[in-house]
């Protein structure tokens, strides 16, 4: 629950409330091109630029909660998704040995690299991306799309399946022969991504990273962390809707009151879909929070973060459509706060799994693995 955290959880949630402060002013001082790095700054002040980042180069390495916790403050006032307010994260490269640690690694967590996540095929692909072994390289052939931040990038860690071992994370670089950027594309929330097709592609073996056979349990991990930050700033825009909300139908009532009609805030219609709002926003917070103790204790809460992601992302896709609705017109102008946001839930409703399949792995957890909690 995000009541009574101890007094670690309450400092980091104090220091996240400074930031947002911080970073919500920046637009109307700082010019466009320099936000990215005023935030970087702000959110290095603040402590919380290296919660993501291992401490075997100066980060904080912080636990799922008060990454949930900063994440929710900072959703609250609609700031979360600045560029910069995180460092980049080793992601699926955690723990890796030489070369790559040297290599790639530290380079990446240094902002001198940047990588792309190759683990989506094309709808037409005929097979799964595979590798096979010749002598000590890997030969990689295949396709992935929807790689986030791929058209920059100078490597992709990609899912492959290698012949005769099984799934694997390779590391391959953008430059290599045989790696064609097939296509640059954007998605309704603005995000960028991009296809790639691999034809014979050598890659020393030592590129392999972690062991063969451990790829797709690598990559769900990355993909477990993934859906616990969209949930977390999925229910931090849940409080921002709501608060815009409750501030819109408070300065109606004076309106009115001004005009001398009764000041009631809200028709009865506009307090059933608020006191709506609030329950959809209290049980996805609780439930996410809930999900972040359990990682935090070690627990296996493989099925508990889908759930939670699944639920932060309906209950925000919902509440928005409300607060549109309760707003009115303005709420579809560009660069209203709810316009943006309802474009970006709309693209996390289908990010790191669909709604339909995270329900369905969910329900196969239970009755297959035994494994999920209610």
């Amino acid at each position: 629950m995000p009541d009574f955290l101890d007094t670690e959880h309450a400092e980091v949630r104090s220091a996240a409330e400074r930031l947002a402060d911080e970073l919500a002013a920046l637009p109307g001082r700082v010019a466009e091109s320099d936000i990215g790095a005023a935030v970087r700054q702000a959110s290095k002040s603040a402590g919380v630029f290296d919660m993501t980042q291992p401490m075997s180069v100066g980060g904080t390495e912080a636990g799922a909660l008060a990454l949930v916790v900063v994440r929710d403050t900072l959703g609250s006032r609609n700031v979360g998704h600045l560029p910069g307010v995180f460092g980049p994260s080793p992601g699926v490269l955690a723990n890796v040995g030489e070369p790559l640690r040297s290599q790639f690694l530290l380079p990446y967590l240094a902002g001198e690299l940047r990588s792309g996540f190759g683990f989506t095929e094309p709808a037409d692909a005929p097979r799964h991306t595979w590798a096979r072994l010749d002598g000590v390289d890997l030969v990689v052939n295949g396709a992935k799309s929807y790689v986030t931040g791929g058209a920059d990038a100078d490597f992709i860690n990609a899912l492959v399946e290698v012949e005769g071992t099984g799934s694997a994370m390779v590391l391959i670089e953008t430059d290599r022969a045989g790696v064609t950027l097939k296509q640059r594309f954007g998605t309704l929330d603005g995000s960028h991504h991009a296809a790639f097709a691999f034809t014979d592609v050598r890659v020393p073996a030592t590129h392999l990273i972690g062991e063969a056979g451990g790829g797709l349990r690598r990559a769900m991990s990355q993909i477990n962390a993934t859906r616990m930050a969209i949930a977390a700033d999925c229910i931090g825009q849940c409080r921002f809707a709501i608060d815009l909300v409750e501030q819109t139908l408070v300065e109606r009532a004076g309106r009115r009151s001004s005009a001398g009609e009764p000041a009631r805030v809200g028709t009865d219609l506009e307090r059933v879909t608020l006191g709506d709002m609030r329950i959809a926003a209290y049980a996805a917070r609780s439930a996410l929070y809930r999900t972040a103790r359990l990682l935090d204790a070690g627990e296996n809460a493989v099925n508990e973060v889908m759930a939670a992601k699944s639920l932060a992302t309906e209950s925000l896709s919902r509440i928005c459509d409300d607060a549109v609705q309760l707003v009115g017109g303005t709420a579809l102008v560009d660069g209203h706060p709810l316009a943006d946001i309802l474009r970006q839930v709309r693209a996390l409703r289908l990010a790191e799994g669909p709604t339909e399949v995270l329900a369905s792995n969910v329900a196969r957890g239970r009755l297959d693995l035994g494994l999920g909690r209610v």
